[in-house]
């Protein structure tokens, strides 16, 4: 009978990969199903009725809460969020301190995509100056944004930046303010607001192929080295009947 023979560096190879091949495998599809989890919870909270901004400022998690908005825009400290692409397009979204006339609290609310096709000139918005009711979400950030330098606290208006941060906004401008973006629903005020739930191209399908991936790596590692040890093994035993013979 033909002796399996791997030998002895496959084989170390072989015990220190599958393992952490296979544990990947399992560790996206883990991640794919809480995506998948969150995503229903989240679903959830966007179908239930709005909240105030009174209650909407008590909740332990705000996360995705419609919110029913009465108030004015400041337009005079808009804030334009780079490097954003929609349909191929580049562009940028505008974000502006909305003040809810009810409890007096100031949000940074995001108004939605606006195109910037020439750097050369500045994107073309308005701001309604009269009382506005709007319905907004609370926006949760999947993870902090890579920034290779932190946005200048003092550049001009309307602010060119590269990520949301309404706390500094907040101090900067001496004002109590919620903490998270609040994005617009489409509407009068809203300029392209067809918003992803979660923007992140990382949904739970996305972890599911690359689970796929691990576990077909595992499985070509499981094939290869036992291709090896059969054909070594094979190898051998042709060589010791040639010597024989």
């Amino acid at each position: 009978m033909t002796r399996f023979r791997p030998g002895i560096a496959p084989t170390l190879v072989v015990l220190a990969l599958l393992p952490l091949l296979v544990f990947l495998g399992f560790w996206q599809l883990g991640r794919g199903e809480q995506k998948r989890v969150l995503l229903d919870s989240y679903a959830e909270r966007q179908m239930a009725a709005p909240v105030t901004v009174g209650q909407l400022l008590t909740l332990d998690d705000p996360a995705f809460r419609r919110v029913q908005l009465r108030g004015h825009f400041d337009g005079q400290h808009s804030l334009l969020l780079d490097n954003r692409v929609r349909d191929g397009k580049v562009g940028v979204e505008l974000l502006q301190p909305f003040q809810d006339q009810a409890s007096g609290q100031w949000l940074l609310l995001n108004r939605g995509w606006l195109p910037w096709p020439s750097r050369q000139t500045p994107p073309v918005f308005s701001t309604p100056e009269h009382i506005l009711d709007v319905q907004a979400w609370v926006y949760e950030s999947p993870g902090a944004p890579f920034q290779l330098h932190a946005d200048p606290s003092d550049a001009p208006w309307p602010r060119l930046v590269t990520a949301v941060t309404p706390d500094k906004l907040w101090v900067e401008l001496s004002r109590e303010g919620f903490a998270k973006e609040v994005r617009i629903a489409p509407g009068p005020a809203a300029y392209q607001a067809d918003w992803p739930l979660i923007s992140t191209g990382m949904g739970p399908e996305k972890h599911t192929a690359y689970a796929v991936q691990w576990f077909a790596m595992a499985l070509a590692l499981l094939g290869l080295y036992l291709y090896l040890g059969w054909h070594t093994a094979q190898e051998k035993r042709h060589g010791n009947g040639h010597q024989s013979a």
